[in-house]
């Protein structure tokens, strides 16, 4: 039996995997299920990861595929609960919320260990969070750990300024705001208190860009910051003035710019986990090899042979080792959605990830009820617009382009999603949706427009055909069909990312354009890792399809995007105005003022159309009965260590569809475990209570 893929035979994978792949393929096809279902004879999990990882640095990708498998490997200071999402004990068995919701406290276990069995202490989470967020890494998820004390200026590479009498400015000497500061964590009087206490404690200090051109560019934009710096001494933000601290070996503390409610729901993702600073130093770029890695998480690498397989072994230095019941995992970098299907349905791999059902396979696969997975995801699909050249620099292009996609056809297309005309979810976020329509309903007021109006953004041929004529490109009736002679096509291309899906649906996008505006754009795909590199630098002419997973349960996590002049929307777009009202969200502690901060946000966005919105997505996979503790949960990932396998059928899940309401025992029992350290200072931190209302 061989692997194939994209119709070649892959012989490393046949030589190492065959044997394994052969016992777990003896079992005859079950009535009920998806093809040949046996427990392989091992205790093994092959599974479908997607796309070639784009790195094995926790720190480094973006990705889906990427956060499967670095899941495995690295733990942080908080687990996801693999059924909710919500923050569970990982390292840290219990924390503390104080100084206003914007200091929290890590107890960390002492049994906590790197698969070299070194110890994992309080330094190496903060070397973890300085590196991260080093400039020189260049992490394009830094902008997640912003909300932590000088995080951002750090990133940046600005400067701290000290005037001639060596006093550091603050914020406040510019604004001439009165800036409070913080509750003292210990009494004033103790003279024991750190100097490095004091600063992070104290108000925010004023900074500017290190680099000179910068520096004189804002300085020319802001008079009063000019004369305010003149002669002042400029002192780097280094690594060291990050607030994040080993108190003790043990302890370790976080300081943030701003209370963020939704911070212990952010920090399981991979970005913030603990990798090893011996390794690193040692071996430089070369330390993700597989020979020089040390990962802390309940697997290690055992072998990683790039795009054919990475397989990692139960690490029996994990803390948390005698709870971790698989002894590996392959992780296969499949794209050809047919390729995994067949394997999975010939039993060669265990489950497959999100979104590898393609639309004319539902009605036919969704009938296997033991193992077809569809539930909400906090997900959606959109195309990014590349704002920077014409024609869709005109936003009468880029809205004609949103109003000529029938959302509601492609949902019925898709199967297993529903349409999209905003940015964030819908469905996923209740409260947050209910104020976003009053403060839509107020601002439409203003241009003389109205909800209904709004919501008909759907889908409008007419409107957008309007549109494009306004923008010098008339749309002309062509038999029974529509003619735009004047579109420069060879400037506008759809960019795709490799794999089945993602070119049905940009055929069908295509289709809808050609159907309804006259306009036949080229498609083009690329794979994974030069797709994201060509999106990311805006090297592509057009449109770029894209998708986008919450990294946490809250809505700022897809309005961060478009946050800051170098955002991560992939679309040239940038606004000042927006970047203030986000600032302005992440600083209310009032939840009700905090979403209306949003909505008007996403209102900014949707009004000048960066992105066209597409669908909400819904999480669509398989997996064999006997993988327990898989679960379709809002992020589709996975917490390893609550995944097994089970070789008794009668014990096998049944009925997936309600998967949520019947308790595996052994997942529950192993949660509750863990919870249990936590669970006493949970209920009375009042931190935590604003968090929970956000969905933790």
């Amino acid at each position: 039996m061989f692997l194939i893929r994209s119709g070649k035979l892959h012989p490393v994978f046949a030589l190492v995997v065959v044997s394994s792949l052969l016992a777990g393929c003896g079992g005859v096809a079950s009535e009920g299920f998806y093809g040949k279902t046996a427990a392989p004879g091992d205790n093994i999990l092959r599974y479908v990861t997607g796309s070639e990882p784009e790195s094995l640095d926790p720190a480094v990708p973006t990705g889906q595929p990427e956060a499967r498998l670095l899941m495995s490997l690295y733990d942080g200071l908080i687990e996801y609960d693999p059924r909710t999402m919500q923050p569970i004990p990982g390292i840290a068995e219990s924390w503390e919320v104080g100084q206003g919701n914007t200091e929290y406290i890590f107890k960390l276990r002492k049994n906590a260990k790197f698969s070299n069995g070194e110890p994992i202490t309080a330094h190496d989470f903060a070397y973890s969070f300085r590196r991260a967020l080093d400039p020189e890494l260049a992490a394009k998820n830094a902008y997640l750990a912003h909300y932590i004390k000088y995080a951002e200026e750090y990133n940046s590479m600005r400067s701290f300024v000290k005037d001639k009498s060596g006093r550091f400015l603050l914020e406040s000497d510019l604004s001439g705001e009165k800036q409070e500061s913080a509750p003292e964590a210990q009494p004033a009087a103790d003279a024991n208190m750190s100097e490095y206490r004091k600063f992070i404690d104290g108000p925010m200090r004023l900074t500017v860009p290190s680099d000179e051109k910068s520096r004189n560019a804002a300085l020319e934009k802001n008079p009063k910051l000019k004369t305010l710096i003149e002669g002042a001494e400029l002192v780097p933000v280094k690594a060291e003035d990050l607030g994040v601290e080993a108190v003790d070996d043990y302890t370790f503390r976080i300081k943030l710019v701003q209370p963020a409610p939704f911070l212990l729901g952010l920090l399981p993702h991979q970005f913030f986990r603990v990798v090893h600073r011996g390794t690193i130093e040692k071996f430089g770029k070369d330390w993700t090899k597989p020979e020089n890695i040390v990962t802390s998480g309940p697997f290690k690498l055992k072998e990683h042979f790039p795009y054919d397989r990475v397989v990692v072994e139960k690490d029996p230095n994990y803390w948390d080792a005698e709870m971790v019941r698989l002894d590996g995992i392959a992780f296969y970098p499949l794209e050809e959605q047919t390729t995994m299907l067949n394997l999975y349905k010939t039993g060669e791999v265990d489950a497959i990830y999100n979104h590898t059902v393609p639309a004319a396979w539902v009605d036919s696969i969704k009938k296997f009820g033991d193992e077809y997975m569809n539930h909400p995801e906090v997900a959606i699909e959109y195309y990014t617009v590349n704002v920077t050249k014409p024609p869709m620099n005109d936003l009468r292009v880029r809205k004609a382009f949103a109003l000529a996609v029938d959302r509601e056809a492609m949902a019925a297309f898709r199967k297993t999603t529903q349409p999209l005309i905003d940015f964030t979810p819908e469905g996923l976020f209740p409260e947050y949706e209910a104020i976003r329509s009053q403060v839509y309903e107020r601002e439409l007021k203003k241009i003389g427009s109205s909800l209904e109006e709004w919501k008909a953004r759907k889908f409008d041929p007419e409107k957008a055909r309007k549109l494009l004529a306004e923008a010098g490109f008339p749309v002309t009736q062509n038999g029974s069909g529509w003619s735009c002679p004047n579109f420069p096509v060879d400037q506008v291309e759809i960019l795709y990312n490799t794999s089945d899906n993602n070119k049905s649906i940009a055929e069908f996008i295509q289709a809808q354009f050609k159907q309804n505006l006259g306009i036949t754009l080229q498609l083009k795909n690329q794979e994974w890792k030069t797709f994201l590199n060509t999106r990311k630098q805006l090297e592509y002419n057009g449109l770029g399809r894209a998708g986008w997973i919450g990294d946490y349960m809250d809505p700022m996590s897809f309005l961060k995007l478009f946050y800051g002049p170098n955002n991560d929307s992939s679309t040239g777009w940038t606004k000042p105005a927006y970047d203030k009202l986000i600032d302005d969200a992440n600083r209310e502690p009032d939840p009700k003022k905090r979403f209306e901060k949003m909505a008007e946000a996403e209102f900014m966005v949707m009004q000048e159309q960066p992105v066209l919105p597409w669908q909400t997505q819904k999480t669509n996979f398989l997996r064999k009965p006997y993988v327990k503790g898989l679960y379709p949960n809002p992020g589709t990932l996975h917490a390893w260590k609550f995944v097994y396998i089970e070789k008794d059928p009668a014990k096998w899940d049944r009925d997936v569809e309600n998967i949520f309401n019947v308790q595996d025992e052994w997942v529950t029992g192993h949660i509750n475990r863990l919870i249990a350290t936590q669970a006493p200072l949970v209920e009375r931190e009042e931190g935590y209570k604003a968090a929970r209302k956000f969905g933790y």
